[in-house]
């Protein structure tokens, strides 16, 4: 069975004028999407609106591994781009673009229902940097103290932590939620505002969110 899901993810987010919009939504899901979901190792893809924090627009892609953006077939459609991505493409038009590209760092593997999950109806991404000598402890903090407290909200499906290879800031948490009721419900709250021993002693203060992040994201393609 072809996994959904692998060990990288692009990330790119854009705003575009008001007046771009329409003719924009329909090049990202008529052309772009079937183009780079054509190329090997590109597993999946949605994408996503803001409904709190941003950029507005949100493209997520699965990779099998983050060489899938060096590839020769994806390297292909930067160079030579068709007329239409000349005239809509988020970095032709764009009043904020971001593209950012990931290496999972955690979980290690991933697990199998993970690899065959499709792609969430809620994302919240938060997108954060610490100095360098807290990279260590922020990462067990965060893997071991704080990720399995999400795990008993209703509604939580999963979390996965990213390290950019590409773009910054260098760390991105990628929760995976049921609907947008979870970010709003009390056990939201709760987890969000849990004290953690290392966390909320040594960490949390000296963590810095890029502008932005976090952001709440709803599906819209697919629908």
């Amino acid at each position: 069975m072809t996994a959904k899901k692998g060990d990288g993810l692009l990330m790119v987010y854009c705003d575009v004028p008001a007046e771009h919009e329409a003719e924009f939504n329909r090049w990202y899901n008529d052309e772009h999407i079937p183009e780079r979901l054509a190329i090997p190792g590109v597993l999946n893809a949605a994408r996503y609106e803001a409904v709190a924090g941003g950029p507005k627009y949100l493209a997520c892609y699965e990779l099998a591994s983050a060489d899938a953006w060096y590839s020769a077939d994806w390297q292909k459609w930067l160079t030579n781009p068709t007329p239409w991505s000349q005239r809509m493409s988020p970095s032709v038009i764009a009043t904020r673009y971001i593209r950012n590209l990931y290496r999972r760092v955690h979980p290690a593997t991933v697990p199998a229902d993970t690899a065959q999950a499709d792609m969430s109806p809620v994302l919240l991404v938060g997108r954060m940097s610490v100095p360098p000598a807290l990279d260590a402890k922020f990462n067990e903090a965060y893997n071991h103290e704080r990720l399995p407290l999400c795990l008993s909200i209703p509604g939580y499906i999963r979390a996965r932590r990213f390290a950019a290879v590409m773009g910054e800031p260098l760390y991105m948490t990628v929760h995976e939620m049921a609907s947008l009721d979870v970010w709003k419900s009390q056990g939201w709250e709760h987890w969000r505002t849990a004290v953690t021993p290392v966390w909320n002693s040594e960490v949390r203060e000296h963590m810095v969110h890029a502008e932005g992040s976090p952001g709440v994201y709803r599906r819209i393609v697919p629908a």
